[in-house]
C-alpha cells in the first residue's frame, strides 16, 4: 500500500501543477496550456512526473515520468484554447475563426447582430403661407393722371383707407408691382408701370408704413388680365397690385 501510495503521489502533484496552468485565463480569454499544446503538456508532465519519481527512488522515475506524461496530456486535453481570441472558449464557440475585434454572444462565440443607424427623421416641411395679393385697377377708380404717375385723390383714398391693414406686424413684406395697358411701346409702358409703382411706394411711405418693408416692380404690358381690345378690358389691365407676404 506504501509503494502504491508513493506511485500516485506524482501523479497527484503533477495534476495540480497543470490543472492550475491549464485553468489560468490571460487576459485575451487564452489558457497558457489548453487543447492545443497537449503534447507540450504531456512532456511537462512526463518531466515533471520523473523528477518527482526520483525523489521517491529511482526504480519510480521512470514511472513517474509516465505517468505524468500521461496525466499531463490528459488535464490539457480537457481544457479549451480560445483559437481567434474573441474571449469564448473553443469548446463553446460556434463561430470559430471571428476576425478580430468583431463584437460576439459570450454564449456561443458567434456575432452579435449589427443593425443599421437609423436615419434621422427629417424636420416637417413647413409651408409658408399664401401671399396675399390686394389688386386695385382703374376698372373701379381712375388710378394715375393720363400717361403720368400722379396718384389721382380717389386712389390716394384707396390707399389711405389699406394702411392699417398694411401696418399689421404679421406683415413681413409689401411689393408693389404697376401695369398698364398695351397702348403705346412696351418700352415705353415699362418705364411708365415702374414709375407708377415707385409713386405708390412714395406715397405708402408717407403714409407711416416702414420703408424696409416696401419694394416696387414694373411690369409694363406684359401680364393683361383683360382683352386689351376693349375699353373696358384696357381698365382692367391698368392696375397696381399689392402682394403681402407674411
Amino acid at each position: 500500500m506504501r509503494n502504491l501510495s508513493r506511485g500516485f503521489i506524482p501523479v497527484l502533484l503533477v495534476s495540480s501543477v497543470l490543472s492550475g496552468c491549464a485553468m489560468t485565463t490571460h487576459s485575451d480569454g487564452s489558457a497558457p496550456l489548453n487543447q492545443r499544446n497537449w503534447p507540450i503538456c504531456s512532456v511537462v508532465g512526463g518531466l515533471v512526473g520523473g523528477g518527482l519519481g526520483a525523489i521517491e527512488s529511482g526504480a519510480w522515475a521512470g514511472g513517474g515520468a509516465a505517468l505524468g506524461a500521461l496525466a499531463g496530456g490528459l488535464i490539457c486535453f480537457a481544457h479549451d484554447g480560445d483559437e481567434d481570441g474573441d474571449g469564448v472558449f473553443d469548446r463553446r464557440d460556434r463561430c470559430k475563426g471571428t476576425p478580430k475585434g468583431t463584437p460576439v454572444s459570450m454564449a456561443n462565440g458567434c456575432p452579435l447582430p449589427v443593425y443599421p443607424a437609423k436615419a434621422p427623421e427629417a424636420p416637417p416641411s413647413v409651408t409658408p403661407p399664401p401671399e396675399e395679393v390686394i389688386t386695385l385697377s382703374d376698372a373701379k377708380n381712375v388710378l394715375f393722371a393720363f400717361d403720368k404717375s400722379d396718384l389721382m385723390p380717389e386712389f390716394q383714398q384707396e390707399l389711405s383707407d389699406l394702411v392699417v391693414n398694411l401696418q399689421k406686424s404679421d406683415i413681413k413684406g409689401i411689393k408693389v408691382v404697376g401695369h398698364t395697358d398695351s397702348v403705346g411701346t412696351d418700352a415705353y409702358n415699362q418705364k411708365l408701370s415702374e414709375r407708377r409703382a415707385a409713386a405708390v411706394v412714395k406715397f405708402l411711405e408717407g403714409k407711416g408704413v416702414s420703408s424696409s418693408l416696401l419694394t416696387s416692380e414694373g411690369k409694363g404690358e406684359s401680364e393683361p388680365v383683360a382683352d386689351n381690345a376693349t375699353s373696358a378690358g384696357r381698365a382692367q389691365n391698368r392696375r397696381v397690385e399689392l402682394h403681402l407676404s407674411r
